[in-house]
């Protein structure tokens, strides 16, 4: 019967006790002739070997990297890799509980490592199922399949332009990320019209990327942002602390506002509020008291504030619709949508910022958009002209950690140069 670990420790103690004793009478303590210490390194640890992004050994295999085609499977990618019909099945059902075979995705990559010899056994196979996730699988010795994170770095980078045209294309001509145009429309949502950007219009931004390996994989956060537009500069910087999180200008005044500014994310205005508008379907002139923005069909519909759900239905020339109470003083509602966000009926409390349904043409539509309409006091308004007020300010309690961190930002975003690349 195998004893426990403990067991055998209990066993061991009193014999250790004894040699050291022994020990002790043998070569007493500063007795007999010294004999110089030497420290000899460790030649397991200097032997490790060094592993890819993968975690595959490193020395001793040939990598070639191939990209999945249309249409190809992964029994296509394997038996020419050199693999017989018997062991890539054993490979499709070991994968199963980490990954199903027949998600493998045209443009994807692959890498197949061969033993460094005539022979070419494949030893290793790796599919990347995005830039951080892979599967591995292992045919060196036992078959093994994992699947695995790569490891993710964060860099602090900044970026700088001056409009032409568009904020995604002066990125773009910049050498930076157009996702930061994203990021930068979310914390600025509140305060600049991007439907509405001018040639001439600026930015300077801090923000954090991520990679894995030498690849850019995703921006985490925009850390601290300037933009000029049409004249009025707008300053934001990130700060977090306990439950409280935010973007916030230099006086602590919070770039939230109580509305968002649409009720999608980078779109382009149709047909704006109107008294006397040709109806592009009826073909007369009739007013239309909201705002058209165009996106493709199934584009995610924010909730442009806090509120309750009022209706969601169909009703004829609006199609499928929700309509937000947010006050007594605010309404907003949201048309022709293609379907509604799960959950969202009657009585739905909804944030700023939560999906309630999708683009669509569902009504009266000559394609996909949605019509926004906005109440005042229930009379429909202009959401464009009107100026909402700002969310709570930093407390007090934070000012001075908020300064501390915000002068530091500011400064160095004042050192960057309008046409500077990304660095």
């Amino acid at each position: 019967m195998k004893r426990s670990f403990r067991a055998k420790l209990f066993i061991a103690l009193p014999v250790l006790f004894i040699l050291i004793g022994v020990a002790a009478i043998i070569f007493p303590l500063g007795g007999g002739d010294e004999v110089p210490a030497t420290v000899q390194e460790n030649p397991v640890r200097e032997n490790l070997p060094q592993l890819d992004d993968f975690g595959i050994p490193e020395s001793g295999l040939v990598v070639e990297e191939g990209i999945v085609q249309a249409r190809q499977t992964l029994s296509h990618i394997l038996s020419g890799l050199g693999l017989d019909h018997y062991e890539i099945h054993q490979i499709a059902e070991g994968m199963q509980d980490v990954f199903n075979p027949r998600r493998i995705r045209r443009g994807n990559n692959y890498f197949a490592y061969y033993s460094d010899d005539s022979i070419r056994n494949l030893s290793y196979f790796v599919y990347e199922i995005s830039d951080l996730e892979y599967l591995a699988v292992d045919l060196s010795d036992t078959l093994q399949i994992r699947r695995g994170e790569r490891e993710v770095t964060e860099i602090s980078r900044s970026a700088s332009g001056i409009i032409n045209s568009s904020l995604w294309n002066t990125l773009i001509e910049n050498g930076a990320s157009p996702e930061l145009a994203i990021h930068m429309s979310r914390v600025l949502a509140w305060s600049v019209d991007f439907y509405r950007i001018e040639a001439g219009d600026r930015f300077r931004v801090l923000y954090t990327e991520q990679y894995a390996g030498d690849r850019a994989v995703g921006i985490s956060q925009i850390d601290a942002v300037y933009f000029m537009h049409r004249g009025r500069e707008v300053e934001g910087f990130r700060f977090e602390a306990d439950t409280l999180k935010g973007y916030y200008d230099i006086d602590g005044n919070n770039l939230r506002k109580v509305f968002l500014r649409a009720p999608l994310e980078f779109v382009r205005i149709t047909s704006r509020y109107s008294h006397n508008r040709m109806h592009p379907v009826h073909g007369d002139r009739r007013p239309h008291l909201g705002t058209d923005y165009a996106a493709p069909r199934g584009t995610p519909i924010l909730a442009v504030g806090d509120g309750v759900v009022t209706r969601a239905a169909y009703s004829g020339g609006n199609g499928n619709y929700v309509r937000i109470r947010h006050n007594s003083v605010y309404e907003t509602q949201y048309l022709h949508m293609s379907r509604f966000a799960s959950g969202i009926r009657a009585g739905t409390r909804v944030d700023q910022g939560d999906v309630i349904g999708y683009v669509g043409s569902t009504g009266v539509a000559t394609g996909p958009h949605v019509c926004f309409r906005f109440w005042m006091n229930g009379q429909q308004v202009d959401h464009l002209r009107l100026e909402f007020p700002s969310g709570d300010p930093l407390p007090e309690e934070y000012m001075y950690d908020f300064r501390e961190k915000a002068y530091s930002l500011k400064s160095r975003m004042e050192m960057i140069a309008f046409t500077e690349r990304p660095s």
